[in-house]
């Protein structure tokens, strides 16, 4: 995707801002969980990617409020990449996710975790998007924005009337968008669980770059209904807060894919990593924050009930 629009501008912004506020935990830290790829992984693949992970799900010391939240130390594959997870727990119950579509006045426009309403007690940018605007399928209120883009792993999250929140797999987005119902959707990629497997696109060849690494945010839904959304961060032993934890270092996109599953997810795609990756978690009298260093036209925000 193009998103060459200013990128010098935001980045040199961006760096001098706030330096990541990180989760607090309480008591003795715990070892690192070590991850390699999923445990169970693409037929054919060579041992190197079949390495089998050795540890199962964490425990995790959540940080109580509206949006729970918890940090999650990892290292990743066999040369032991740390990283931090920032995972946090959304229950639909209590909160309604909704889209934010950043406009200036009739064109799309600039977001930041700054930009969040002030009622919002999460918010973090959405999917892929070129300088025109978000790729793929938007709904907002109801109302169709943009028609679905097209991809094999390209997945769309899609909140209903109720507040359900459900990942929708390539396959069905045709069926559901016809079916209609849907309040709030955005369109991302790659798909990366479907009823807790490795979603089938991943296997095929040539379909992702499995040895690349980067930030990584990721959203998923667990059996339970309750959301997981689950931030990377660099976090090296000499770690400079603000400069270190934002290096483009952090899972594969099969690790990333191991990690939701560790975090009980069973449906999951991954939204806008890298530079825009961000999240924002208010639970007052906290209010955390993890910055990217690109703004966004296109974010998810959750209010509470």
């Amino acid at each position: 995707m193009r998103r060459t629009r200013a990128t010098a501008v935001v980045l040199s912004a961006m760096l001098g801002a706030t330096a990541v506020v990180h989760a607090q935990t309480a008591g003795t830290p715990r070892a690192p969980s070590t991850v390699r790829v999923f445990d169970a992984p693409c037929p054919g693949a060579s041992p190197r990617v079949n390495a089998v992970a050795v540890a199962g799900a964490p425990t995790l010391r959540w940080q109580q409020g509206a949006v729970p939240v918890a940090e999650w130390k990892v290292l990743l594959g066999a040369r032991r990449v740390p990283v931090t997870m920032i995972v946090a727990r959304i229950d639909p119950a209590r909160v309604a996710l909704s889209l934010e579509i950043a406009r200036v006045g009739d064109a799309m426009g600039p977001w930041g975790i700054h930009d969040a309403p002030a009622d919002a007690v999460v918010a973090f940018n959405a999917g892929q998007f070129s300088d025109e605007g978000p790729w793929g399928w938007v709904v907002h209120r109801g109302r169709e924005w943009q028609a679905p883009g097209a991809g094999t792993l390209a997945a769309a999250l899609a909140v209903d009337s109720a507040g359900r929140v459900r990942v929708l797999a390539a396959d069905s987005i045709g069926e559901a968008r016809k079916r209609g119902g849907s309040m709030e959707v955005v369109q991302s990629y790659p798909h990366l669980l479907a009823h807790g497997a490795l979603a089938p696109g991943l296997c095929r060849d040539g379909a992702i770059n499995r040895g690349h690494r980067d930030i990584r945010l990721a959203i998923g839904v667990r059996a339970d209904g309750d959301i997981i959304v689950a931030l990377s961060r660099y976090a090296p032993a000499a770690a400079i807060a603000g400069v270190t934890d934002r290096l483009p270092v952090g899972p594969t996109t099969l690790e990333m894919a191991e990690i939701m599953r560790r975090l009980g997810v069973a449906d999951a795609v991954m939204l806008d990593g890298g530079l825009s990756a961000q999240l924002r978690v208010r639970n007052a009298p906290l209010d955390r924050q993890w910055p990217g260093l690109r703004m966004v036209p296109l974010a998810v925000v959750g209010r509470r009930r």
